[in-house]
């Protein structure tokens, strides 16, 4: 059993589903925690760490935490750690994924360069062992949204070596190839063989 220190409900179904079978994942809301866990690093390793700690220190489960983002090298690595907050208010609340997206489009327009890649930090505190473990995936900003599924900016993200968007796959598919998820399987295969789940 492991808490997943997330108030995305999206990224908690994500992760349940690889995961499933192998580890109970339980939510904040099922320890009875409701508090916005700061994010206040400027990497997605510090925020992952910040929050997993949070966690451990005041609820004291065994706990994962991931910070994950685009990053668009035609903007410099935007948006990078502030890509759930990309289109926010100027008091930096809001998870707005339509507004991030067409902030996010209106930049790239009339860019030819397009690559970018989705970057995933997770870090893990389980049975006082701290791991950290990374997943990436190489692709491109789309012109236009592609498809339905997903969440966040995948309707504009192709993967490389694919020919449709995130939110054109499966959830399967997706969980396949994406950040999150190449992060959660290198975490199954330490939890695997050092804790033999």
């Amino acid at each position: 059993m492991i808490v997943f220190a997330t108030n995305n409900a999206h990224k908690l179904d994500e992760v349940r589903q690889i995961l499933k079978g192998r580890i109970e994942v339980l939510s904040l809301k099922d320890i009875g925690c409701d508090v916005d866990i700061p994010e206040t690093a400027d990497t997605f390793e510090g925020n992952a760490w910040q929050k997993a700690r949070y966690v451990k220190e005041h609820y004291g489960y065994d706990c994962m935490a991931d910070d994950s983002g685009l990053e668009v090298d035609a903007l410099g690595g935007e948006p990078g750690v502030h890509s759930a907050r990309y289109a926010a208010t100027a008091d930096g609340r809001g998870h707005d994924s339509e507004a991030n997206m067409d902030l996010l489009l209106a930049k790239m327009q009339n860019k030819s360069a397009r690559n970018a890649r989705f970057r995933t930090a997770l870090a893990l505190m389980y049975k006082g062992d701290e791991q950290l473990f990374n997943g990436v995936v190489e692709g491109r900003i789309l012109t236009a949204r592609h498809g339905t599924g997903g969440f966040g900016y995948d309707p504009i993200f192709m993967p490389d070596g694919y020919d449709r968007s995130f939110a054109e796959m499966s959830p399967e598919q997706k969980n396949a190839i994406s950040h999150r998820g190449r992060a959660l399987q290198q975490m199954v295969q330490y939890l695997t063989q050092e804790h033999k789940l």
